[in-house]
């Protein structure tokens, strides 16, 4: 009787973590048999690839958990653009990358021309959040300063997921260059430092998400089944009653804003394990900030079913995200390796100035505080104090800065007044980018020796 118990909970265990997730390298209990919940994930279609590198650690620690394969497409070209697909796991599994919808989503990526990477990341047993998201940032950090090794073309570098992995892929795209989550007395670094790429930005081009938690905090809870408590409490490592702005900060929406990349979302309308109207959610609040946004329902679609994944589905990924290259590439500018005007400002109020003259002197060369531009009438700058670059405003109006670099390896975002430590930049031209409240915008360039 005992043994007949013990197996009926741990079916029960395998069941619940296969309905939120891929279990393990033989998939789940999904549609096509025991194909995964990212489709028929070893029968039916194939993925097709030129090379692949399996095993590859990101962190530099060897640790298997910081593990990524990456999958080249058949056809073979000087540089490709990249999709890091991240497999669901209900944030328990850390080495599922093997059945990370490789016959699936990721099949049609590399159908399409893309490079896939497919990196393991830490569970909530090992970690809990923010751990996982550093994870995926890190791996980004790694594409980006692997290009040349691995032939990856860093002017476009996307996220994807599903379930759990869709849902750090979300947080990855709708935090960029934030250094910090704060919701009521809680702040969590959602960047981390894991990696020897952390000169690198880690933010990304589009995402791609399917089936996602993006508010945890209104979800349906997810109970674990083998114990008390919610997979979502075991990620958060706290249950949710009491503590909504540990949950609130493990929560895209709330990260949303008008700088995000372009996203589309497919959920299921049956989907019986993460409810669609976590999808809506996210998606409301993207089109609130005027992200570039599809949210695509799926008639009938469940959790990691075989009717998520039908050709016209992954051809609708594919040129979301084809249109997004041919969106970035439109509006990015010429590269080039021009100074930005400068002056010694040193004894005037940074409010009173106005558009000065180029004299062309480096900026590790000159002395604080000299960069100024005049926009819209208010003036804004930025001053170089020793290695620490200040982004400066004049006037209320403005509200946010974006520094990018001009390649797209590096972008952060923050709040005037803001501070950039030049010792995280590589030597190249830079972009500071000063939004105002009334849309419009003041751009100041700066090279780095």
């Amino acid at each position: 009787m005992g043994l007949v118990r013990s197996y009926v909970v741990a079916f029960c265990l395998a069941f619940a973590t296969g309905c939120f997730a891929q279990w393990g390298d033989f998939g789940g209990f999904g549609g096509g048999g025991f194909g995964g919940f990212g489709g028929d994930q070893n029968g039916g279609g194939s993925a097709e690839y030129s090379e692949k590198f399996a095993d590859v650690n990101y962190a530099g620690d060897g640790k298997e958990f910081h593990n990524l394969d990456i999958y080249l497409p058949k056809e073979v070209k000087d540089s490709y653009p990249v999709v890091i697909h991240t497999y669901g796991s209900a944030w328990s599994m850390n080495n599922s990358k093997g059945s990370a919808d490789i016959n699936t989503i990721c099949a049609g990526f590399l159908k399409a021309g893309f490079a896939v990477v497919t990196p393991n990341h830490r569970s909530a047993s090992d970690a809990i959040y923010p751990a996982a998201l550093h994870d995926i940032k890190a791996v980004v950090r790694f594409v980006r300063g692997n290009a040349a090794k691995y032939k990856f073309d860093t002017n476009f570098v996307a996220v994807s997921g599903f379930s759990s992995g869709g849902h750090l892929s979300s947080l990855t795209a709708t935090t960029c260059g934030m250094k910090e989550g704060k919701s009521g007395s809680v702040t969590v670094d959602l960047e981390g430092s894991l990696g020897e790429f952390t000169s690198f930005s880690s933010c990304v081009d589009a995402a791609c998400l399917w089936s996602p938690p993006t508010d945890i905090y209104t979800m349906n809870p997810i109970n674990s089944f083998g114990g008390s408590g919610t997979f979502e409490g075991a990620f958060i490592g706290v249950e949710r009653e009491g503590n909504k702005d540990k949950w609130m900060v493990a929560s895209s929406p709330y990260y949303a804003s008008e700088d995000d990349p372009p996203i589309i979302m497919f959920h299921g309308t049956s989907d019986q394990v993460v409810n669609i109207e976590q999808s809506q959610e996210l998606y409301d609040s993207l089109q609130n900030h005027k992200v570039v946004s599809e949210f695509v329902k799926v008639s009938g679609g469940t959790h990691g079913g075989n009717e998520m994944y039908v050709a016209a589905n992954l051809d609708k990924a594919v040129d979301f995200f084809n249109k997004a290259i041919e969106a970035k590439a439109a509006k990015v500018p010429a590269k080039d390796t021009s100074e930005t005007s400068i002056k010694d400002t040193t004894t005037t109020p940074v409010d009173t100035l106005v558009p000065v003259d180029t004299t062309k002197a480096p900026i590790d060369t000159i002395k604080p505080p000299e960069i100024i531009k005049n926009v819209a009438g208010n003036s804004f700058g930025i001053e170089v104090v020793g290695n620490t670059l200040n982004i400066l405003a004049g006037n209320s109006l403005y509200y946010k800065y974006k520094v990018i670099s001009v390649n797209g390896t590096f972008t952060e975002t923050g709040d005037v007044l803001g501070t950039l430590d030049l010792s995280r930049l590589q030597a190249g031209v830079y972009c500071v980018i000063v939004s105002a409240t009334n849309g419009k915008r003041g751009i100041v360039r700066f090279v780095k020796k």
